[in-house]
């Protein structure tokens, strides 16, 4: 009996360790496994992200060359103190129809002669660059790149550099600023661990804020001193920047490199879920070789003990392995279930964009309904007035019609802008009497549609209101036709007034129709998009969306009341523009 407690004790140990091991290897198995798929997942990003950034210069790089042979800046070269205002006019319409940041075009000293910015505050007309990589790399190359913030607007950007004329002896450089914050916005706004180095392993653009101009590892001092004569990240606190590498613990790190700048592309995912998956597999090892090592202990003795109850033994092997695989089915079911909730997931954000796209389009279709009717009346008084032989009327009526379409044009770039939430344009002073004299031109052959007609009372001398004058007309256009609508719906003959007064703290725009007015039990849903009242299908529900939306933006209020006698007033109050406004901008 003295012996076999010893043997006892020695193979329980044994199992314990047994145990113990097979948690190990199952919790090293599973987090090398979990730290794989991390690796696949970060290969798949870096080359998502290399796709996306050199798409985003690529579609610029073309730009430099281009302005480079314009006549008009190839003659600002040939004679820089000649006027500028040709090549300023051409560069601030290319940065318009492009897109790009800035352009501008440096002479072979490396000072600005012309920028699409010359009219703005921070314009680069007049600096000297020479002292930037890309206009040295232009001069000597052909082409010059550079990512840096910019010295004279501390905005950063990407700089394509292209020389003009001949290596031998150099006309200037032309040099487009692309702005790539949209791609960090992206990173951002999903969280996600990606960032852009540069050559000397500085963090320039990253979804984490905190990684921002940082160094990945610490910088020697001819770098320092580099990057401070080339002013690459003037004013970001870079030499008091602590080395960002060492700071990346619990994060799984790739990186590649993305050349011709020497760029690398990292990316990271934490490693606390991998780490929370293989302790739990570990866990559940643990317990289940646990499990069977005591009823491996629990049969030695029955089977020392008592043979005669080997068939109740295999019962419960059985039972244990019908458990045993339960629990691999509950596993596979568990997986299974998190493949459906990615699905779900992708689905839902597939849905979403969908439906931004679905709204955008029904709302460019809404603002732009009114000046398409203008412009066939238009189009069809041109045709009577050529059919009269009456050429300067009929010259006129296309002239009118270019501009709506000019309008148009316009409008459909606010919009886009409007619905993309996009940082908003600069306050301008706004002349209201203009802006509602135009849209009732735009309404015009609606308002003859509807039997209706318009009675301004536009006082002169009013001050400017602020705002943009094109989405203010939006929202006259979209406020006086809603109105003049009710009121026809209704059968009403008078006309709908439109008033605009100057009041102690902005300027009130009012307009009174003599329609049913607003049912009270939908005062709190006109707003909402794709609300309408119309039963004829032809509304949207858009437009007081839309015209709230630009209100707030700028400051403005909104409001319906019952009008004595019958009908609606609304009521709109407009900001004023201030002479400080202007000095500021």
């Amino acid at each position: 009996m003295t012996q076999a407690r010893p043997l006892h004790l020695t193979r329980l140990a044994a199992l314990v360790v047994a145990v113990a091991l097979l948690a190990g290897v199952v919790h090293g198995t599973a987090r090398q496994a979990g730290l794989d798929r991390l690796d696949r997942d970060l290969a798949n990003r870096l080359t998502l992200t290399r796709h996306a950034v050199t798409a985003q210069i690529e579609r610029y790089r073309y730009l430099p060359a281009l302005v480079g042979q314009d006549a008009r800046i190839l003659s600002l070269l040939a004679a820089p103190s000649d006027p500028t205002a040709a090549a300023n006019a051409y560069l601030q319409a290319t940065r318009a129809i492009s897109g790009v940041d800035q352009i501008y075009v440096l002479d072979p000293a490396g000072r600005t002669l012309a920028a699409s910015n010359h009219d703005e505050p921070g314009s680069f007309v007049g600096h000297d660059y020479a002292f930037r990589p890309y206009f040295r790399q232009a001069l000597e190359q052909g082409q010059g790149r550079y990512y840096a913030v910019g010295v004279t607007t501390g905005i950063p950007g990407y700089f394509l550099a292209t020389r003009i004329g001949p290596a031998q002896a150099p006309l200037g450089v032309a040099v487009a600023k692309v702005d790539m914050g949209g791609l960090q916005a992206t990173w951002a706004s999903a969280d996600q661990f990606v960032a852009l180095a540069d050559a000397a392993g500085v963090v320039f653009l990253s979804g984490q804020p905190d990684w921002l101009f940082r160094p990945l590892d610490t910088l020697d001092a001819a770098t320092s001193d580099r990057l401070a004569r080339e002013q690459r990240y003037v004013g970001q606190g870079l030499p008091e920047a602590g080395a960002l590498r060492a700071e990346l613990t619990g994060l799984r790190l790739a990186e590649t490199a993305l050349d011709p700048d020497g760029w690398r592309i990292l990316a990271a995912e934490p490693t606390a879920p991998v780490d929370r998956q293989a302790m739990l597999l570990a866990l559940l090892a643990g317990v289940t070789g646990m499990l069977v090592s005591a009823l491996g202990v629990g049969l030695w003795q029955r089977r020392q003990l008592i043979r005669v109850r080997l068939d109740q033994n295999t019962l419960l092997e059985a039972r244990v392995t019908e458990r045993t695989q339960a629990l691999a089915h509950e596993i596979e079911e568990r997986r299974r279930a998190q493949q459906d909730l990615r699905e779900a997931h992708e689905s839902l954000v597939h849905a979403a964009k969908l439906a931004v796209l679905g709204r955008m389009s029904a709302t460019i279709v809404h603002e732009v309904s009114q000046p398409l009717s203008a412009l066939d009346t238009t189009l069809a008084a041109a045709q009577l007035h050529l059919g009269a032989g009456h050429d300067a009327r009929a010259a006129a009526s296309l002239t009118a019609a270019r501009a709506l379409l000019m309008r148009m044009q316009k409008m459909v770039r606010n919009l886009k802008s409007f619905g993309a939430r996009q940082r908003a344009d600069p306050p301008e002073p706004v002349d209201m009497a203009r802006v509602l004299t135009a849209s009732a031109e735009v309404l015009a052959p609606r308002l003859r549609d509807l039997g209706q007609r318009l009675d301004l009372d536009l006082p002169g001398g009013l001050p400017p209101a602020r705002g943009q004058a094109v989405r203010l007309e939006q929202v006259a256009i979209n406020l006086i036709l809603n109105a003049a609508e009710a009121a026809a719906g209704a059968g009403a003959t008078a006309p709908v007034r439109v008033g605009l007064q100057a009041g102690p703290d902005g300027l009130r725009l009012t307009i009174a129709d003599r329609g049913a007015g607003i049912d009270p039990a939908l005062q709190d849903r006109i707003e909402e998009p794709f609300f309408t009242t119309r039963i004829t299908g032809e509304g949207l529900g858009l437009g007081l969306s839309i015209t709230r939306g630009i209100l707030d933006q700028i400051g403005g209020r909104l409001e319906f009341r019952p009008r004595p006698g019958g009908g609606t007033l609304t009521v709109v109050d407009l900001p004023l523009y201030h002479d400080r406004e202007r000095k500021a901008g």
